[in-house]
């Protein structure tokens, strides 16, 4: 091995060691079954058997499922904020829409008949499983009463 080949194997160690002791100190640094050392030393060898054989050996690891995105909108008015929102999912998805407005209404998501109230400072939220394909119009009781349209968003369940 070359010392330029030593050199750059100690260099990337170094950086695995201090990437290791930031995360254990960003964790709270009190882990209690030993994972941080077994992390740092599985994170340094994969680095040296990179460095040195030019792949990498880990393993392929499964995920976390990415947490479902919250979809907002926002009434003034008794109309939505930047007009009518999109909202596209798949069918099976988790679904997260939260309504803030700024006066006393109620909120109704068509096909899936669910509706909430909501006044200033208390939003209505609506959290269910995406499981009915189509296009559903989510409107505000208020601005229909009012004689201006109603429509503040619409859901739209692709097949999954």
């Amino acid at each position: 091995m070359s010392r330029n080949q030593r050199i750059g194997l100690l260099v990337a160690a170094a950086v695995v060691v201090i990437v290791a002791i930031g995360v254990a100190v960003a964790s709270g640094g009190n882990d209690d079954d030993g994972s941080a050392g077994t992390t740092a030393q599985t994170a340094t060898q994969t680095t040296a058997e990179t460095s040195t054989t030019g792949t990498s050996t880990e393993e392929p690891h499964e995920t976390a499922p990415a947490e479902p995105a919250v979809h907002r909108i926002e009434i003034k008015g008794g109309q939505a904020v930047g007009g009518a929102q999109d909202i596209e999912v798949g069918k099976g998805d988790d679904v997260t829409i939260v309504v803030s407005a700024d006066a006393e209404d109620g909120i109704h998501l068509h096909g899936y008949d669910i509706e909430k109230p909501v006044e200033p400072g208390n939003p209505a939220t609506f959290k269910f499983t995406a499981d009915i394909e189509g296009i559903f119009e989510i409107e505000s009781h208020v601005a229909e009463d009012a004689g201006r349209d109603p429509l503040i968003g619409k859901l739209t369940v692709e097949p999954g």
